[in-house]
């Protein structure tokens, strides 16, 4: 590790769960972060500083106006490009100590067995049902690491799964095939420091499975209610009838 890097995370460095050989691993690291929006924006800035050495970002979409109350990655003048260009920009600017690989194409089945195979965590920032279905299946197959996050009005959960594990749940797992309802800050609106706070605790999850440190949420689901500001952690159990992870 050369002298700037030692400077630049030394704050992390000095945490004993951390230390340089932690550290050297984050470097060593490679994330796919799919959705550059509201939970996408402040996962992959604080992923990139704490120095993740390879970040991949998958999206299809432009930036707009509305983006910019949550989206907070993207900025005034970035309208109209495309959202993994305003993003890799700032990531690049923030560390360019980094790698930062775009994805500017709707994910699939085939382009995502492909991004997948060579990471080593999986972050799932979509809005739908159907893309965290296909996400969560494509990485049970592939035995990647899963961390899932969803954000509407002033509520978030995450959890992370790890479905090619032993009795580790998969997503499908936590909901059926036709899934809930399905509710997206497009259609009932969110507060922009709860996209924040869900996509923070994403980063954050993210940084102990790669380092294998404390409570990673593997098997439990973290309910958070912004308004008034309680968390709360609920056990998911493997599915033994689940079409996906058994």
């Amino acid at each position: 590790m050369e002298d700037q890097e030692l400077l630049r995370y030394s704050k992390q460095i000095m945490l004993p769960q951390v230390d340089i050989e932690g550290q050297q691993k984050i470097m060593d690291s490679t994330v796919l972060i799919i959705g550059m929006g509201g939970l996408g924006s402040p996962t992959a800035l604080y992923l990139a500083a704490a120095g993740v050495g390879h970040i991949v970002i998958a999206d299809f979409d432009q930036v707009e106006l509305s983006n910019l109350q949550r989206q907070i990655i993207h900025q005034t003048k970035d309208i109209g490009d495309d959202k993994v260009n305003s993003a890799k920009n700032k990531l690049i600017e923030l560390n360019p100590e980094i790698k930062v690989t775009i994805a500017n194409e709707l994910i699939h089945t085939d382009n995502l067995s492909e991004l997948i195979k060579d990471v080593d965590i999986v972050l799932d920032g979509t809005d739908n049902f159907e893309s965290r279905f296909e996400i969560n299946k494509v990485c049970v197959e592939n035995k990647k690491p899963l961390i899932s996050a969803a954000v509407v009005r002033f509520e978030g959960q995450v959890s992370v799964f790890k479905g090619h594990e032993k009795d580790k749940p998969c997503y499908q797992c936590l909901y059926s095939v036709e899934g809930e309802e399905n509710e997206s800050c497009i259609d009932n609106g969110v507060l922009a420091p709860v996209a924040g706070l869900i996509g923070t605790i994403q980063a954050l999850q993210a940084i102990k499975v790669l380092l294998n440190l404390g409570d990673q949420l593997s098997g439990s689901l973290l309910l958070v209610d912004a308004l008034d500001l309680s968390f709360r952690k609920v056990k998911i159990g493997k599915d033994l009838k689940c079409p996906v992870c058994n």
